[in-house]
């Protein structure tokens, strides 16, 4: 009898290139492992685990990491190290923060975790801290203007950023449980020293009208209760932005009253409730003196700018959200190539159209051209739902969420049709009206599009599509003439229908 292979060949689903890298972050309050596909411009996580060791609790007053929370940590980086080797990461990198730095037996314990992990851990100071979260900002967001921020449990770093320019950064003893710790759990007490400390900051006052980037788990948990409380149709973290100055009172029902009674707690993890207070009265005093225009949501924090910080410049150079798409495009699409043939075909068509396109929007289209056949392999009925499903919900950086929408639907509606009639209510709340109208146009010319190439490569740099007074033409070379039929004039009508133009399928040399 045969017996089962143990090999297998390569997964089509994944992007190899030199092999998975992995981060350790061991924080005050949690300890965890994120392996990433590879070193890319856009990471894609292939395993995260996080374990809330807490061993930053207790430390104000002690001086020392307690015994369970070490025997904890420990415990977390034996099966880190393990998974490490079973998931053949190539390169391991073991960052630790505050507590470790300034405990007096954080040697000691760093000691035993170089052992375990089989190397070297490196501990960063507070100014390491905050650059290496302004670079996860830096990497996550395609033009970042504002202040970074990373509240762990131990410290608040801030750190000024602006298109890939990162200043000098400030740490503050703010993280939750040194802040639950120093107040006696006293929020006021807590409060008082918040604000007396943020006061002080010489990054904050360079804030007022522009972005304050949120970083750590405790902020994500905030963001995550407040989507809950509002509604809010789109549960993509990274990206999510609220109004600074009409976020303050939701902040106030989170410290002010009891906090497990406040509307829809149940969506933050049991464990991390209890700092969501102190999270939140810091965000609060953080806006009060800062006065941003807005708050947003950063998936992307410490461990992605270590990451990024070990790119080569040309890889940090790229645009995160179209290195992404390109990347899916690989994994999904018929032919890569035709989609990236579609970018400058998309772009001529646009323009005969006579419908303008900002910096953003041309950039915009290039994401929908690279991501339009990714959902070939669907059921015909479900290929617009579940693309824009995937497009929706992908771990995309460098995109807002209203930009999201525009991808996805561009997409939805090359598959399903340009009405409205099987779009949910969800998306259409967060798109602007004239993303949305551009989404339709691009959609039809996909639909013309991918009626002439059947989304085969080398057949759309032949053809155009031109404005001839107030005709638009399709204009095929002869050995194509025969593409021309019914359906694709159809399609070709309902295109020039969009800008109040006639129709015409033409064949030229």
């Amino acid at each position: 009898m045969p017996t089962a292979s143990t090999t297998e060949p390569e997964a089509r689903g994944r992007i190899y290139g030199n092999g998975p890298v992995g981060v350790v972050d061991i924080g005050s309050n949690s300890v965890r492992l994120v392996v990433y596909e590879r070193l890319a411009r856009s990471p894609t996580p292939l395993f995260n685990e996080k374990v809330l060791a807490g061993l930053g609790e207790g430390m104000a007053s002690s001086g020392r990491l307690s015994d369970a929370s070490v025997d904890k940590a420990l415990a977390a980086l034996r099966r880190f190290a393990a998974l490490a080797r079973q998931i053949g990461v190539a390169d391991l990198f073991v960052l630790a923060t505050a507590a470790t730095r300034d405990a007096s037996n954080g040697g000691k314990f760093i000691a035993r975790a170089r052992e375990i992990c089989g190397c070297d851990v490196t501990v960063l100071t507070g100014p390491d801290e905050a650059h290496y979260a302004a670079l996860g900002v830096v990497d996550g967001f395609a033009e970042a203007d504002g202040v970074a921020g990373d509240l762990g449990g131990g410290s608040l770093e801030l750190t000024d950023v602006k298109g890939k320019k990162v200043g000098k950064g400030e740490t503050f003893p703010l993280g939750g449980l040194r802040l639950r710790d120093d107040s006696g759990g006293d929020i006021k007490v807590a409060r008082k020293i918040a604000r007396e400390l943020l006061e002080k900051s010489g990054i904050l006052p360079k804030l007022e009208g522009r972005t304050f980037y949120a970083i750590g788990g405790t902020w994500r948990s905030i963001a995550r209760l407040h989507m809950r409380q509002t509604g809010y149709p789109l549960h993509v973290m990274h990206g999510y932005t609220l109004e600074a100055e009409r976020s303050r009172d939701f902040l106030k029902s989170l410290y002010r009253g009891p906090i497990a009674s406040v509307d829809s707690i149940e969506v933050v993890s049991k464990q991390r409730t209890p700092l969501l207070p102190y999270g939140a009265l810091v965000l609060s005093e953080l806006l009060r003196v800062g006065k941003p225009k807005n708050l947003v949501i950063s998936a992307l924090g410490l461990r992605e700018g270590f990451l990024y910080s070990q790119l080569p410049e040309e890889e940090q150079a790229k645009d995160p959200l179209i290195a992404a798409a390109r990347e899916l495009a690989l994994l999904r699409a018929r032919s890569p190539l035709h989609s990236e043939e579609l970018i400058p075909w998309t772009g001529a068509a646009m323009a005969a159209l006579d419908i303008e396109e900002t910096a953003e929007e041309a950039r915009l289209r290039t994401a929908s051209c690279l991501l339009a056949d990714i959902g070939w392999r669907a059921h015909p009925d479900y290929r617009g739902e579940q693309s824009l499903n995937i497009i929706a919900h992908a771990a995309f950086v460098g995109v807002d969420h209203p930009g999201r929408a525009y991808i996805g639907l561009s997409v939805f509606y090359r598959h399903s049709g340009l009405s409205d009639d099987e779009l949910g209510p969800g998306l259409r709340e967060i798109v602007p009206t004239r993303y949305r109208e551009r989404a339709r146009a691009l959609a039809a010319i996909f639909r013309v599009a991918y009626l002439v190439s059947a989304s085969m490569p080398g057949v759309m740099p032949r053809t155009s599509l031109r404005r001839a007074d107030s005709e638009l033409q399709l204009v095929l070379p002869p050995d194509l003439g025969d593409l021309a039929g019914g359906r694709l004039e159809t399609r070709l009508k309902q295109l020039a229908a969009l800008a109040g133009l006639e129709s015409r399928i033409v064949v030229e040399e």
